[in-house]
C-alpha cells in the first residue's frame, strides 16, 4: 500500500473476497487451520509456561490474538499468536510483576504497534540489520533451551533471584544436576526423539502430536512400573477449580491489573508502575512488529501474495491491546505455524480464524485430558523450538564467511542477549551496524584534486583552473574527507576551482556546513568557485541553505558545459599553471 491508498484494515480479508472466494476455499481453509490448531495447542501451552504465566494464558493469546489479526490483518496466510521470540522479555516482566504486569505491559506493547501502523511505519522495519537479527534469534534460542533443562531432566535447583542473570541460573543448575529424575528424562528424551524422527516422515499429522501423545503414553507407563510420579500440567498448575491445571472455559473479560501481581499479591495499577513497565513494553512492541513482518515475508515467498506491513502492525497492535482484557498477553506472527499453514494450504485468513476456533473448542472440550500432559514432554518440544530458531548452522556458516564487522555484530548481538536482555542486544546491535555502515561509507567516500598537470585528466584544463570530484554522500562521518584535499594546492597560481558534485547522491546538515566553509575560504583567497552536476537531493539542500542563491557562484548541469564557460572565463587573463601540493 503506497502512502497516498487509504489505511485499509482487513486489508488481507478484502483481497481474498474481491479476487473471489468460494467453496473449495473455504474448506482448504478449515482444514489447515485445523492442522495449525493442533500444533498451535501445546505450542501455546508450552511458551505461557516458558513465560512464567498458567498454560491457559497461552491458550487464550491463540485464541483472541490469533483471530483477531487474522481478522484485521495485512497478510493472507499469516498466523499470529505466543511466539518463542518473546519468552525472554516476557519471562521477566511476569516474575518481577506477575500475571497482570504482563497483561498491563501487553496493553501498552499493542498501543505502540497501533501507533506505528498508523504512522505508517511497517517498511521501516527492513532496515534492522541481518546481523543483529540473526545474533538476537540465536541467543533467543540459546535462552529458551536453558530454560527447558529444569524440567526436561526433572532437576530440584535452589530459588534464584529475579534479578540472576543466565550464567547465575546456569550455575544453579548444574549444582543441581545429583537431583535429575531419570523418569522425566526417559519421557523428554521419548518426546525429543519423536520430534527428530517424525518431521523426517513426509506425514500431514503434525509432529508435536505424534510425539506428546507418545510423551504421555509414556509418563503413564512408567508411572505403572514405579512407584514416582511425572510432572504434569495437572500437578503443576490445578487448582481445586481446576483440577487438571487448566480450566475448562472460554477466555472471559476481565480488567488485565485486576490479575494477580507479584507472587500472587494484589497488582497496583500506578503512574510509576506504568512507567517501569514502558521499556518492556517498548522491547515487545519492536520484537513483534519485527517477527510478525520477517513472517509476513517468509509467508509471502511461500504462497505468492503480498501484505501490507502497516495495516498488519495495526491488526497486532489491536490484537494485543484486546487479547489481556480475555486473559491472553503478547502475540506476534509464527513463522513456524504460517508456514504450517501455508504448506496445509491456507488461502485466507479464514485459516488462522479456523486455528483460534480449534483452540477454543479444544479448550472447552478437552481441558482434563491436557491436564496428563508431561512437562518433560513440553520441555522436549521447546528445545525443538529453540534449535529450529536458533539455526545454528546458519549462524555457523555466517560467522565463517560474513566480513568480519558482520560477525562483530552478530556475536555481540548473541552474548547480549544470553547474558542481558534482548533490549540491550539490540540497542547495541544496531548502533554497532551504524557506526560500521558509516565507516564504509567514508571508505568508499573520496575526492580528488584535478589541475593542468595532471596525468590521466588534465590535459584539457586551461591554466587556473583545478576540477575538485568529489564521489559519494557527504553525511556527518565523511564530509570533512570529501573536503580535506580541497586546500592542497596553492591558491596563488588557481583563479577557479570547479566541484564536480555529479557522484555526490546525498549530503546532510555537516556535509552542508563543510562545503560552505570551503567555499567561503576560497573566495576569501581570491579563487572563484562554480558548481556542477548536482542531483536532485544536494540540490534541494543547498538551494534551502541558500548557499546556490549566492551571486559569487555559478552551478551548471553539465560538466562537459561548465569546463567549456570556464575555459572562455580565464581566457581574458593567462596565469601560471597551479602546482599541486
Amino acid at each position: 500500500m503506497s502512502p497516498q491508498q487509504p489505511f485499509q484494515v482487513a486489508h488481507a480479508l478484502r483481497e481474498a473476497f474481491r479476487r473471489g472466494y468460494g467453496r473449495s476455499d473455504l474448506r482448504a481453509d478449515v482444514l489447515a487451520g485445523l492442522v495449525v490448531g493442533v500444533v498451535a495447542l501445546p505450542l501455546s501451552m508450552a511458551l505461557a509456561i516458558a513465560s512464567g504465566v498458567p498454560p491457559q494464558h497461552g491458550l487464550y493469546t491463540a485464541i483472541v490474538a490469533g483471530g483477531l489479526t487474522a481478522l484485521l490483518g495485512g497478510s493472507r496466510v499469516q498466523v499470529s499468536g505466543p511466539t518463542a521470540a518473546f519468552v525472554v522479555l516476557l519471562a521477566p516482566v511476569s516474575a518481577r510483576f506477575g500475571i497482570a504486569g504482563l497483561l498491563v505491559a501487553s496493553v501498552l506493547a499493542g498501543l505502540i504497534l497501533v501507533a506505528m501502523g498508523l504512522l505508517r511505519l511497517g517498511r521501516l522495519i527492513q532496515f534492522m540489520p541481518y546481523p543483529v537479527t540473526t545474533g538476537f534469534t540465536a541467543g533467543i534460542g540459546l535462552v529458551i533451551a536453558s530454560l527447558q533443562i529444569k524440567d526436561f531432566f526433572g532437576l530440584s535447583p535452589a530459588p534464584v533471584g529475579d534479578e540472576a542473570g543466565w550464567l547465575e541460573r546456569m550455575a544453579a543448575l548444574l549444582r543441581a544436576a545429583p537431583s535429575a529424575r531419570a523418569a522425566e528424562l526417559l519421557v523428554g528424551l521419548a518426546t525429543l526423539a519423536v520430534l527428530v524422527v517424525w518431521r523426517r516422515i513426509r506425514s500431514r499429522v503434525p509432529a508435536p502430536l505424534v510425539a506428546l501423545a507418545v510423551g504421555a503414553l509414556v509418563a503413564w507407563l512408567v508411572e505403572q512400573v514405579s512407584e514416582g510420579t511425572i510432572a504434569t500440567l495437572a500437578s503443576r498448575f490445578g487448582t481445586p477449580e481446576a483440577p487438571a491445571g487448566i480450566p475448562g472455559l472460554p477466555p472471559l473479560f476481565r480488567w488485565p491489573w485486576s490479575a494477580p501481581g507479584p507472587d500472587g499479591r494484589p497488582f497496583v495499577l500506578s503512574l510509576a508502575t506504568i512507567e517501569a513497565l514502558l521499556p518492556s513494553a517498548l522491547a515487545i512492541a519492536m520484537l513483534g512488529a519485527i517477527e510478525s513482518l520477517l513472517a509476513a515475508v517468509v509467508s509471502d515467498g511461500m504462497s505468492g501474495h503480498k501484505h501490507d506491513p502497516d495495516v498488519e502492525l495495526f491488526a497486532l497492535g489491536t490484537a494485543n491491546v484486546v487479547a489481556p482484557f480475555f486473559g491472553g498477553f503478547a502475540a506476534t506472527g509464527a513463522i513456524a505455524r504460517t508456514a504450517t499453514n501455508v504448506r496445509a494450504g491456507a488461502r485466507s485468513p479464514l485459516a488462522a480464524v479456523t486455528h483460534a476456533l480449534f483452540v477454543l473448542g479444544a479448550v472447552v472440550a478437552f481441558a482434563p485430558w491436557l491436564g496428563h500432559l508431561p512437562m518433560a514432554s513440553l520441555a522436549a518440544l521447546l528445545l525443538m523450538v529453540a534449535w529450529n530458531m536458533a539455526e545454528v548452522r546458519h549462524f555457523a556458516r555466517v560467522v565463517r564467511t560474513a566480513p568480519r564487522s558482520d560477525t562483530a555484530v552478530l556475536v555481540t548481538c548473541f552474548a547480549l542477549t544470553v547474558l542481558f536482555d534482548m533490549t540491550i542486544a539490540v540497542s547495541v546491535g544496531v548502533l554497532l551496524a551504524a557506526l560500521l555502515f558509516m565507516h564504509r561509507m567514508i571508505e568508499i567516500s573520496g575526492a580528488e584534486l584535478i589541475g593542468p598537470g595532471h596525468p590521466e585528466h588534465g590535459q584539457d584544463l586551461p591554466p587556473g583552473l583545478v576540477v575538485y570530484d568529489i564521489g559519494g554522500p557527504m553525511f556527518f562521518g565523511a564530509a570533512h574527507k570529501a573536503t580535506s584535499q580541497l586546500f592542497s594546492f596553492d591558491r596563488k597560481d588557481v583563479r577557479l576551482v570547479l566541484l564536480d558534485l555529479e557522484d555526490v547522491p546525498a549530503i546532510d546538515a555537516t556535509g552542508i556546513v563543510n562545503l560552505e566553509s570551503a567555499v567561503e575560504r576560497l573566495q576569501s583567497g581570491g579563487v572563484e568557485v562554480w558548481l556542477t552536476g548536482l542531483q536532485r537531493q544536494p540540490r534541494e539542500a543547498l538551494e534551502r541553505s541558500g548557499l546556490l542563491g549566492r551571486r559569487t557562484i555559478q552551478v551548471h548541469d553539465a560538466f562537459d558545459d561548465a569546463l567549456a564557460r570556464a575555459r572562455a572565463h580565464l581566457a581574458v587573463e593567462r596565469r601560471p599553471a597551479p602546482r599541486l601540493a
